[in-house]
């Protein structure tokens, strides 16, 4: 791809670092912006810079905050004692999107798979295990992806809490074995969360 400008080839290359963003893509977006008017760029630009400076993770379930606690966390009117566990923040989005769900969430950062090198060690498990213990928790709902990494985090942490008394929970297949989250439609993820299973029968399945 030949350019005329050597700043233009530098926002199309900026921009196709972002993920599904080919050079194509990367350049129609940047000549967009060219069309707009100098402010609104400016303003577009500033929020980006603002997001990445500013924003914080929730100290208490990893979801994306503007101050140390995120706004569901914040949330009298959600039920505290039941968390749902996810891989990551998209999945917090796409459940809340459902709009059948009124707990709270804990972010992972990640699922166990060691191909990857990816240990416990590595995830918020260690927090979520205090957090049950020092908030009386009465019900983990696992919303993770159904695949083996998926399946692996959730044995994993269902050992980590025997002998304690909680209701151990996971969404129910309506999403199909090796999809995502993310990807599924809000009436098969809604009907997932309201069919939940109890984790056993999930694992011996």
């Amino acid at each position: 791809m030949q350019f005329s400008s050597a700043l233009l080839e530098s926002a199309v290359n900026e921009f196709s670092r972002l993920p599904g963003i080919g050079k194509k893509t990367a350049l129609r977006l940047v000549l967009h912006l060219l069309k707009q008017d100098e402010q609104q760029v400016a303003h577009f630009s500033e929020t980006i810079a603002r997001m990445r400076k500013e924003i914080r993770f929730c100290k208490r379930c990893f979801n994306v905050a503007d101050g140390d606690f995120c706004s569901i966390c914040a949330n009298s009117y959600r039920q505290q004692k039941t968390i749902c566990v996810v891989e990551n923040i998209r999945d917090v989005i796409a459940i809340e999107s459902t709009q059948q769900f009124n707990g709270t969430y804990h972010v992972l950062g990640g699922v166990i798979s060691p191909l990857d090198g990816i240990g416990p060690d590595q995830l918020h498990i260690d927090s979520l295990v205090e957090r049950i213990e020092k908030e009386n928790t009465e019900e983990l709902i696992f919303a993770l992806n159904p695949n083996i990494q998926g399946d692996t985090t959730i044995y994993y942490i269902q050992k980590k809490l025997l002998g304690r008394d909680i209701r151990i929970t996971t969404i129910a297949r309506g999403i199909a074995f090796g999809g995502e989250l993310e990807y599924a439609d809000e009436l098969t993820l809604g009907r997932s969360l309201q069919n939940r299973l109890p984790v056993e029968k999930y694992m011996n399945r």
